[in-house]
């Protein structure tokens, strides 16, 4: 008898045949969302909020294909079993504080609402041994190697503050709202 994989110590088997969750399940788990965090968040903050993101497949597709692209110009011995993506949570800045998004497509529209950042991961050992995803930044050479170990954003944050310069990411999905409800299922 097969069994599911399950989520154990923060793992996750990372091949599955289909990727289904039964209709049911995520109608619950939506809802879950939209009846405690959603409601606090609109409560406290007097806010319509988003409560989702979508994101066209070609994008997707492009920001993986980017992942793969950068990572093997710099270090080819990198798999794609060893890379990965976070979704952080976050918000957009509020309208006073609107220029943080000078240069970014984005309308004010979207001021205050929450989003996703989608940002690179990298299996690597820690000084454990325990293999574990750090964020890193495939637009930085540096990024790779140290004393033959993979540094990450995450490593490196303790020890030098985050720049501006440019980090592999993605931001630019469809909020809604603002968009039009009428097009979800759930």
């Amino acid at each position: 008898m097969k069994t599911k994989p399950t989520l154990e110590s923060g793992t996750l088997d990372p091949i599955i045949s289909l990727s289904t969750i039964p209709a049911t399940l995520i109608q619950t788990l939506v809802d879950n969302y939209r009846n405690s965090q959603l409601a606090t968040i609109n409560t406290h903050l007097n806010m319509n909020d988003a409560h989702s993101i979508w994101f066209n497949l070609a994008t997707l597709k492009k920001f993986i294909a980017d992942i793969e692209s950068e990572t093997q110009k710099v270090n080819p011995d990198v798999s794609e079993n060893d890379l990965g993506i976070r979704f952080y949570y976050a918000a957009y800045p509020s309208v006073e504080n609107w220029d943080l998004m000078e240069n970014q497509p984005i309308g004010q529209n979207y001021a205050g609402k929450h989003t996703l950042v989608l940002v690179p991961t990298m299996k690597q050992a820690n000084e454990q041994g325990e293999l574990l995803d750090y964020d890193f930044n495939p637009l930085n050479s540096g990024a790779y190697q140290k004393n033959n170990a993979v540094l990450s954003l995450a490593m490196e944050s303790d020890d030098a503050p985050l720049s501006d310069d440019e980090a592999l990411a993605q931001n630019h999905g469809q909020l809604i709202p603002p968009s039009s409800t009428v097009v979800q299922m759930y």
